[in-house]
């Protein structure tokens, strides 16, 4: 991403009302990719799983990435 990029996505992280609804969709899409991780036997599904879960999670830090990248 370009710096014109995160500048777009200010707006969003820095609004607590947006942020905080995004942060806590992200969390419950956590939680229910982990369960099905539980019962998954395919490892390819396994593995589409954990990429999931890994990009769902860099959202709890994408204000400080967003901000950085702006400067």
């Amino acid at each position: 991403m370009n710096k014109q990029d995160y500048r777009a996505l200010l707006l969003l992280v820095n609004s607590k009302g947006h942020y905080s609804l995004l942060k806590e969709y992200a969390e419950k899409r956590v939680i229910t990719l982990l369960s099905q991780l539980s019962t998954e036997t395919d490892m390819d599904r396994v593995k589409r799983i954990q990429g999931s879960v890994l990009e769902l999670r860099r959202i709890a830090t994408l204000r400080d990435e967003v901000i950085k990248g702006a400067e």
